[in-house]
């Protein structure tokens, strides 16, 4: 691995580091409103738990012929109240008759959990009570909203010789099932660069993510 690759990967990453602290500086100030959860939120980094992994497969046998095949896999690297930042890595394969191409990315992933619950207002009726009732139903005293972004980058690989960054967001809910493991639900829309067949340019990707986290 050259210096000249290092130093592409630490130009072109250096603005979406200081978006990522800017994120997780604007998350704290809104998620801890209180000093009462302040003072019972203990930091604790690299828990490593929850770990996840999501798994999405594709084939299209007509018009025109294709197979995605994409998978997912992290770890908690920071959590203090309901404030969680992961780690994941994503590996994503397009094959197609005219072309193979496989993405490799890495980035980190600062969530708000339960933010909705920022709407707890007025006293007798709260409005986050209501949004959990209607939209999670008899789950809503268990399922964990969060609210999410997406910052690092994809690293060079078939089809791909050079570094690129990525961003994006999530929306999604975790369902506790049972005592340390719970089934995942996300979108997440991500723009990143990638460089196919020499040829730089920003691509966009939404993608469906269903999986379990322990």
């Amino acid at each position: 691995m050259s210096g000249g690759w290092l130093r592409t990967c630490i130009r072109r990453f250096s603005t979406q580091a200081a978006l990522v602290f800017g994120i997780i500086i604007l998350i704290l100030a809104t998620a801890l409103p209180s000093n009462a959860v302040a003072v019972e939120s203990i930091p604790d980094f690299f828990p490593i738990r929850p770990l996840s992994f999501d798994i999405s497969f594709n084939q299209r046998t007509f018009a025109p012929q294709a197979r995605v095949i994409a998978v997912q896999a992290g770890l908690t690297a920071f959590r203090y109240g309901n404030l969680e930042v992961r780690t994941v890595y994503q590996y994503y394969s397009h094959h197609t008759s005219t072309f193979i191409t496989d993405q490799n990315s890495l980035y980190l992933n600062p969530r708000w959990n339960n933010f909705i619950d920022i709407l707890d207002f007025p006293k007798d009726n709260p409005i986050n009570r209501m949004i959990r009732h209607i939209l999670f139903g008899p789950l809503e005293d268990r399922a964990v909203p969060y609210l999410g972004a997406l910052v690092g980058g994809t690293i060079p690989g078939r089809d791909s010789n050079s570094p690129g960054y990525l961003y994006g967001g999530q929306v999604g809910v975790r369902f506790p099932v049972a005592r340390g493991f719970s089934v995942d639900m996300g979108l997440q829309y991500t723009r990143f660069e990638i460089h196919f067949k020499n040829e730089p340019d920003l691509s966009q990707q939404w993608l469906f993510t269903t999986g379990v986290r322990f």
